[in-house]
């Protein structure tokens, strides 16, 4: 089609020769340009197949040098009859494997010229077909740049050997990180054990009755994610406003009673330590928007022009608006309303490969039970939640029922359904104080 149209196809055939030779004269660059370039940047296809003989040699441990990667070319059905005198030819020309990765940068800036051009060229289609309203257009049109910034394309069949390599990339990460959980940690131990942490493209709900701690539990993760790990964090706030969560996340960083904060009765010391506090919280990346009329589209949207982004956080989900219409709930159906929501969050989390953690209120149907401990089932309006989520945790106080209960300040994380692992439930002390959680067997002074 561009040879028809007199359009020039970005390609640098000099750069992915001068790769190619580079990696046959000396292989030990290899590990350097696979980590920069992937096969299906080469636009040339027996460059393409000579690195993915390559790549796949170097994945199994193989010797690399011309002769084997003749001979595996010959194994994979790629070898051509002039293979051989290309290959010399390429290592003829090759000026020097010093600079490999100058190379594999031309070849990829030109990969990426022409994915642009056919996404460019499929936005246009979906424009001049009339395939929709100008706001899924847009919407359809920044998934596919977003995805693009992102190196990856947006669905379309993948050989499972791409697949297994990805899962062994993976393995060694986790292994090479030493973290006994694969995920973000949430900064409570014992609930990190129970669901391995909070995990890329996850979908996390955490359900409660109001006055349960469901934001002051968010909060938590967010500042352990972003003071403790230097971790980047998106949040929305559909109720409270930016500076009702920053007061929150300074009570528990400056461990100072809210109240005080609330009427500024603090000691000379205090004064210090919110100031210590306020330092430490303003040199990270924490990011939030209280716009309370939200929808899915708009934070999904927020999250792509983010150039970081390890966690999102969304408080709360019956607060939303319906996901791409922009209505109330008063013109829909309320079920129908949270199950679009709930699919578009899961979807959202495998897009921005983030774990999305969202709260949500629990119906009163556990109020009207002896055991007031949530269950699936008390999840209002859909069943659709607890389908597109991968991880349901519950949270319950009997000290909010009963003040005299042995122990009022005891909380428990009920895990109510993990697709990594077991259920159960987490003891955990709410700290009424610092309106935040903590595992119970750890102290301030423990923290690391």
């Amino acid at each position: 089609m561009d040879e028809l149209l007199g359009r020039k196809i970005p390609q640098s055939a000099p750069a992915e020769q001068a790769v190619i030779g580079s990696i046959l004269i000396d292989p030990s660059c290899v590990p350097a340009v696979l980590e920069q370039l992937k096969a299906d940047e080469f636009y040339g296809k027996l460059n393409r197949d000579i690195y993915e003989t390559v790549y796949t040699m170097f994945s199994y441990g193989q010797i690399i040098d011309p002769v084997t990667v003749l001979d595996q070319m010959k194994v994979r059905g790629v070898y051509q009859d002039n293979c051989p005198e290309y290959v010399a030819e390429v290592m003829r020309i090759t000026p020097t494997a010093a600079n490999v990765l100058e190379y594999a940068a031309i070849v990829r800036d030109r990969a990426l010229l022409r994915r642009l051009a056919e996404t460019a060229d499929e936005i246009s289609g979906m424009v001049y077909e009339g395939s929709g309203e100008a706001d899924a257009l847009l919407e359809a049109a920044e998934r596919k740049v977003y995805a693009l910034r992102q190196g990856r394309a947006i669905g379309g069949l993948m050989p499972i050997a791409s697949v297994v390599q990805n899962v062994f990339d993976n393995l060694e990460q986790a292994a090479a990180s030493g973290s006994r959980i694969p995920g973000l940690s949430t900064g409570l131990p014992d609930l990190d054990r129970m669901i391995l942490g909070l995990n890329k493209s996850e979908f996390i709900l955490i359900a409660a009755r109001p006055g349960m701690g469901k934001t002051s539990i968010a909060l938590n993760m967010a500042l352990h994610a972003a003071l403790n790990l230097g971790k980047s964090v998106a949040m929305f706030s559909l109720e409270m406003s930016r500076e009702q969560l920053v007061s929150r996340l300074l009570s528990r960083a400056a461990l100072i009673p809210s109240q005080n904060l609330q009427t500024g009765q603090l000691t000379d010391q205090q004064w210090q330590d919110i100031t210590d506090a306020a330092q430490s919280l303003s040199a990270t990346d924490i990011r939030i928007d209280d716009n309370p009329t939200l929808t899915v589209s708009d934070m999904n949207a927020a999250c792509r022009r983010l150039n970081k982004l390890d966690l999102v956080i969304i408080d709360y989900l019956q607060l939303m608006q319906s996901a791409g219409s922009g209505h109330s709930w008063s013109n829909e159906s309320r079920v129908q309303a949270v199950s679009d929501i709930s699919r578009m969050m899961k979807i959202m989390a495998k897009e921005l490969n983030v774990p999305v953690v969202c709260l949500s209120q629990l119906s009163r149907a556990s109020e009207t039970r002896q055991d007031k401990r949530p269950m699936l089932s008390d999840l209002r309006e859909s069943g659709a939640i607890e389908q597109d989520a991968d991880v349901v945790i519950g949270l319950f106080r009997e000290g909010y029922y009963n003040k005299e209960c042995e122990n009022p300040n005891l909380a428990e994380a009920i895990v109510l359904k993990n697709r990594k692992g077991a259920t159960g439930t987490v003891d955990l002390a709410w700290l009424p104080e610092y309106t935040s959680f903590q595992s119970v067997e750890r102290r301030y002074d423990d923290e690391p």
